[in-house]
């Protein structure tokens, strides 16, 4: 079976060892045909407290760590200009 992985910005690190990561996905609209953006944001697990806001990092799905966090932070592709 396949991990799930995807790709999204980091919206908020204010918890202790996790992130919130907000992913664009962009499709057209079925009938209109224009470009919809429906965003959705998970909370991602992130060990060393590395991300910052604004990073673009990639999450992959892992076991259960609490109660509404589900994915953990594989890496970091592009930091968050200080």
């Amino acid at each position: 079976m396949a991990v799930k992985e995807r790709v999204g910005l980091v919206v908020s690190n204010k918890m202790d060892k996790t992130v919130v990561v907000a992913v664009e996905n962009r499709s057209a609209h079925p009938k209109y045909g224009k470009i919809v953006v429906q965003t959705k944001r998970y909370k991602a697990h992130d060990e060393e407290n590395k991300c910052k806001v604004g990073d673009r990092v990639r999450i992959q799905e892992t076991r259960p760590l609490s109660r509404t966090k589900r994915w953990a932070v594989v890496d970091i592709y592009t930091s968050a200009e200080a």
